[in-house]
């Protein structure tokens, strides 16, 4: 990034809190978002960790959040005061057929990825001015339906109403979701190398766009959330058509 582009950017002088990860998703967010101009804060559970991944990056900032803890979440606001934009990637992923889901794993991943953001929404809109927006992240498995994700799958399709349900009710801040296909992040690496080879093989051989996503074509979307300013209440689908297969 050029000193020069910081003061360009579409999103110059504003201050967009991430929360998530420092690495996969969260970090191309926090880059792209930075690198257009914005004031980054960047977010977590694990603040020193985050601390640490942003370490010497100019216009990053990092805090500890934690999306499950609604007192959390408010003393964020209080620190941060004013914010212009939020982006929440996290999420805690419930995988598995029926027999094998666990009510635990089931909540917490509601808890994250819809109540989290819903309790984001309620805590930092009030710090927002009218041009502000969310982004909050939905997932492939709510449109295409598989054995196996169905504890994604009905994360994911509650993110998507939670989108539609803010846009109307915050109101003009503009509200929008973000629903990733297979990127390639460290989301795979538990399948090994060669397991997670023939996965991303098999899987550019299914989509449409003929690839796997990359966290970069994700943060475009999100900076396109964030500055198209007619844009509220959608689900951007960055999964290269896999749901046509």
């Amino acid at each position: 990034m050029t000193e020069a582009n910081h003061h360009i950017g579409p999103l110059r002088g504003q201050r967009v809190l991430v929360v998530g990860r420092g690495s996969g998703i969260a970090r191309a967010v926090t880059l792209a978002a930075r690198d257009a101009g914005a004031n980054v804060v960047a977010a977590g559970r694990d603040g020193s960790a985050l601390a640490a991944a942003y370490a010497g990056e100019p216009a990053i900032s990092t805090e500890t959040v934690d999306l499950t803890d609604e007192e959390s979440i408010a003393a964020l606001g209080e620190r941060l005061g004013r914010v212009d934009h939020v982006v929440s990637t996290a999420s805690a992923r419930a995988r598995g057929r029926l027999a094998d889901l666990n009510r635990d794993a089931i909540r917490l991943s509601f808890d994250t990825k819809v109540i989290g953001p819903l309790m984001l929404a309620k805590h930092l809109a009030p710090r927002m001015a009218e041009t502000g927006s969310f982004v909050v992240f939905s997932g492939v498995a709510a449109a295409k339906i598989a054995v196996g994700t169905m504890g994604v799958a009905i994360t994911n399709g509650a993110a998507d109403v939670l989108a539609r349900s803010l846009a109307l009710e915050l109101a003009p801040i503009r509200v929008n979701a973000i629903s990733p296909g297979v990127i390639d992040t460290g989301a795979w690496d538990g399948l090994g190398e060669v397991g997670k080879a023939d996965y991303f093989a098999e899987m550019s051989a299914r989509n449409p766009a003929r690839r796997i996503g990359t966290t970069d074509d994700v943060a475009d979307a999100v900076l396109y959330a964030l500055t198209s300013s007619f844009l509220t209440g959608q689900t951007l689908h960055i999964d290269g058509g896999e749901p046509l297969t």
